[in-house]
């Protein structure tokens, strides 16, 4: 885990940095590692919200985060869903409850406009469209 917590802060300041970045969960550390909302103490968040899946996206599939995503099967054990997006409204923060309940829907019903992922997306309540958007390119670089 060592090179996981050197990168921790570097990549921390270049998503505070990155273009469309709002906020992110963190502890008074500047990181949400010790925040641990499962019994499995080995689980930990990370949560961020986001203006646009774009800007998402880029920072991290075209960022330094790459180098941390090319190396996570060396820190962490294999998960079959372990990230969700959703839109939340301008302003609003969400919380760690909120994150396991929309994972937990994900897991379930798959993707919808409630819980969704980078491959299969949703357009925000407020625009135009409302169907699934699927990206079948769409893949982790690392």
């Amino acid at each position: 885990m060592a090179g996981f917590k050197a990168a921790l802060e570097p990549i921390n300041a270049l998503a505070d940095e990155a273009t469309g970045f709002v906020w992110r969960l963190q502890t008074e550390d500047g990181d949400a590692t010790a925040i641990r909302p499962y019994e499995d103490e080995r689980m930990m968040v990370n949560m961020s919200v986001w203006d646009s899946i774009e800007a998402l996206r880029a920072f991290v599939y075209t960022s330094g985060h790459t180098s941390v995503m090319r190396n996570r099967k060396r820190w962490f054990d294999r998960l079959e869903t372990y990230l969700v997006l959703w839109w939340v409204p301008a302003g609003h923060q969400p919380t760690i409850e909120e994150a396991k309940e929309r994972l937990e829907h994900l897991k379930r019903r798959g993707p919808t406009p409630y819980a969704f992922t980078f491959r299969a997306s949703f357009p925000a309540p407020d625009a135009d469209a409302d169907a699934a958007q699927i990206d079948d390119e769409i893949g982790c670089p690392a």
